[in-house]
């Protein structure tokens, strides 16, 4: 939040502030309210150009078209069995490293060599090829735990709870311990509920990731059928007559009221819906999940 200065300095400082933080919003927004225009608007009206940021010849038919695609749904339930397997993994591996690496040197003697162990991963990687070879062998290719496992334990995550858990105050767990609680109980009937807002971040993190991840699923998906979401529209745009052509014969009474542009943009509006619903009710937790870090004595 800006602080109100009643100088006029300060007041052409908010001022400008404002209208540059609102032009920089339109700049970012107004891509989107085009091609959701463009969704919504009859296919000889985009075919000539006419639609800026309102819909002409307003019509439904692009989300019909999209809602009756089979390989659009098979696309968007694989994207759905990612996220929900694939988070889980995720925090789980991150909440366990996490906790594990936040210990004193005294309390885990190799800490310092896990932690370079896992952060050198980041800075580092074998490359496509190993990668794609070691997923191949271990017969992973054409199923979903292709696009999990790979990236089944996040390190910046991991780097980022560790820390949060190291800011949590040691005298919980040193009661729980002269109670009898072992590392698991302290882990889970402590550690975690303290850690919601950290959670709640990295879980947004995660579901992010895996919805909007598109290049694995080309690689290792060897049927169309088991393209997630976006690797699906990814060939809708480099190859946007090809959904139509596939389509003819199928529902041909929707061919002349849409177009490639118009599926094309249905289809990404669509692909984007689900983020942009699940964000606001996990937006509030990003200040507090990263920044809280500390004992306030």
């Amino acid at each position: 939040m800006i602080k109100r200065d009643d100088t006029l300095g300060g007041r052409l400082f908010v001022l400008f502030n404002y209208s540059f933080l609102t032009v920089v919003g339109l700049i970012c927004l107004l891509p989107f309210i085009n091609l959701l225009a463009t969704s919504f608007s009859g296919s000889t009206a985009v075919a000539s150009g006419e639609v800026k940021f309102w819909p002409v010849d307003f019509t439904w038919a692009s989300y019909e078209f999209v809602m009756r695609s089979k390989q659009f749904s098979q696309s968007m339930l694989v994207s759905v069995e990612r996220v929900g397997l694939g988070v889980v993994v995720n925090m789980l591996l991150t909440i366990l490293a996490g906790y594990a690496l936040s210990k004193e040197k005294g309390s885990f003697k190799w800490r310092n060599v896990y932690t370079w162990f896992f952060v050198v991963t980041i800075l580092f990687s074998g490359g496509l090829i190993p990668w794609y070879v070691v997923i191949s062998k271990t017969g992973l290719i054409d199923s979903i735990w292709a696009l999990i496992l790979p990236s089944a334990l996040p390190v910046f995550n991991v780097i980022v709870l560790l820390n949060f858990f190291r800011g949590l105050p040691k005298e919980l767990e040193e009661a729980a311990f002269m109670d009898g609680a072992s590392h698991w109980t302290v882990l889970w009937k402590i550690i975690v509920p303290l850690s919601k807002p950290a959670l709640a971040t990295l879980t947004l993190f995660c579901i992010v990731n895996h919805w909007n991840s598109w290049f694995d699923g080309l690689i290792l998906m060897n049927r169309t059928e088991n393209y997630p979401l976006q690797s699906y529209l990814q060939t809708v745009i480099i190859n946007p007559e090809n959904i139509i052509n596939m389509a003819r014969g199928d529902y041909a009474d929707l061919l002349n009221l849409v177009n490639a542009r118009t599926s094309r943009a249905a289809q990404l509006f669509v692909g984007t819906l689900p983020i942009l619903l699940v964000y606001p009710f996990l937006q509030k937790y990003f200040t507090t999940g990263l920044v809280l870090g500390s004992v306030k004595g």
